[in-house]
């Protein structure tokens, strides 16, 4: 058995389910999983039944989760159809994650317009930091406020339920964080573009929402590198498995330049102690 602490911070090239069988139990507060879809004709994603090969990362991850711990699993509308996953985990949510510009137009039937991102927990949701994740409200204050006052919502079911200055709940359909184009900042390659790389964005709600910094993060298949450069901006902890490994440099690489750039934004003043009443100033502004 692979000792955990050994792991924590790398990219472990190799077979996610090899290398899943050498972690112990109960090691994980969140798994993020962004694996095969069994829709392309990517070598990666050459997958003949996407519900059992689901299955069994949903057993594995029932083991390798804490208690209360929670997994995100991406893939398509039928991605966990046509099994039985209840004796492993909690299915809490199905979360739309729609993109209405794909440029594929269906001819004989509906463009598929969304991917589907399943949660899981092991029991009861040990952490959901819904501050943490919250979006614009959609109705204006006073509009609200009405509603709230209306005499069957005030004394009903709902009554309790008040309009939040900061936010209100994203909801299971997500339409406000985009697929990557060839335009992104972040986009690492063209050959990666809506296959393996999704949005730091889509990412870091997903980390926020179901961990705490400090946390320990798992993702079986790392693609180029977005959970764990999310996990260390946010300050979690993670593991991370690859098995293609010009993907693994990919995503290294991906790693260093972000500590880079967090390092260059941290020293991005030199600060002198001697101001007024021995109060630090800004003597020079310094890129680096």
């Amino acid at each position: 058995m692979r000792n955990v602490d050994s792991a924590i911070g790398k990219i472990h090239q190799g077979d996610a389910r090899a290398f899943m069988s050498e972690l112990p139990g109960e090691s994980f507060d969140l798994i993020v999983c962004d694996g095969p879809y069994a829709v392309t004709t990517h070598e990666w994603d050459n997958v003949a039944d996407i519900q059992h090969f689901n299955l069994e990362l949903l057993k594995s991850f029932s083991r390798l989760l804490k208690p209360g711990g929670a997994a995100y699993l991406f893939g398509k509308p039928d991605s966990v159809d046509f099994i039985d996953y209840r004796p492993w985990l909690t299915l809490q949510s199905r979360i739309v994650w729609y993109q209405p510009s794909r440029l594929a137009q269906g001819r004989v039937s509906y463009t598929n317009n969304y991917d589907v991102i399943c949660y899981f927990t092991k029991g009861k949701a040990k952490t959901f930091n819904l501050d943490a994740i919250r979006v614009p409200q959609l109705v204006e204050l006073a509009h609200r406020l009405r509603c709230e006052n209306v005499p069957s919502v005030r004394n009903g079911k709902y009554g309790k339920t008040v309009f939040n200055p900061n936010g209100k709940n994203p909801g299971d359909v997500w339409g406000d964080i985009k697929q990557l184009t060839y335009k992104s900042k972040e986009l690492v390659s063209r050959e990666l573009l809506n296959t393996i790389q999704k949005p730091e964005k889509l990412m870091e709600r997903l980390i926020k929402a179901s961990s705490k910094p400090g946390d320990l993060v798992f993702d079986p298949f790392c693609g180029a590198g977005t959970v764990p450069v999310v996990c260390e901006r946010l300050d979690r902890r993670f593991v991370a498995c690859e098995i293609n490994p010009d993907y693994c440099r990919i995503a290294e690489a991906r790693m260093t330049k972000a500590a880079s750039s967090e390092e260059s934004a941290e020293n991005l003043f030199e600060f002198s102690t001697h101001g007024r009443n021995g109060r630090p100033v800004i003597s020079q502004a310094r890129l680096v």
